[in-house]
């Protein structure tokens, strides 16, 4: 099957979920979206309230600073794809809980399986958490992990993985905003030493 019907497999069985509650509260669910040939793609936590009346990630004022910030490397999104841990908005934008994360990563971990990316750029410390922990390695706070290159092995895949800080830290945060430049910076290094 295409990297195309497999994603669409995906994404009907995300629409049908209901490992957890969340979906009761769903308008639409987010499961990713962009190049499925993607060398790069960016893990986020959430959808949050516009990407759920959207159906799409990072639609936002986060998705904004993301697409500016993207294109400051020269990429936009249709180079790229974008996924979150959770497929579906957590009531006021709460943190994900851990059973709601082991119920929605199987989806991510079928998105990174079709697209097979060669970097994995998480967004924020939910998605750096379990994608470290997914790929064998300590996990470690976001402040730290931000900024570094982790050559790792996932799901048979050998990737790098750049945690940075997500966007909407950066708009609350401003002294966030030089940090996620500077790790994006990072990014196209990375993209570079691929080409």
């Amino acid at each position: 099957m295409s990297k195309q019907g497999l994603m669409e497999r995906v994404v009907a069985d995300i629409e049908a979920c209901r490992r957890c509650e969340l979906w009761r509260n769903r308008g639409n669910a987010v499961p990713g979206e962009g190049n499925l040939d993607a060398t790069i793609m960016f893990i986020g936590e959430a959808p949050g309230y516009w990407e759920n009346v959207k159906g799409r990630p990072f639609v936002g004022a986060a998705g904004g600073l993301l697409d500016e910030t993207l294109k400051g490397i020269g990429l936009s999104r249709s180079d790229v794809y974008i996924a979150n841990i959770l497929k579906d908005r957590p009531p006021e934008n709460r943190d994900p809980q851990p059973e709601e994360i082991q119920a929605c990563t199987p989806y991510l971990d079928r998105q990174i399986e079709i697209i097979k990316p060669k970097v994995i750029v998480t967004l924020g410390r939910h998605s750096t958490a379990y994608i470290l922990a997914k790929a064998g390695i300590e996990a470690v706070g976001i402040t730290r992990a931000r900024g570094k290159v982790y050559e790792a092995e996932l799901l048979g895949l050998k990737v790098r993985v750049i945690p940075t800080y997500h966007p909407a830290a950066a708009l609350y945060y401003p002294k966030y905003k030089d940090a996620l430049e500077k790790d994006f910076q990072i990014i196209k290094e990375e993209l570079e030493k691929l080409e």
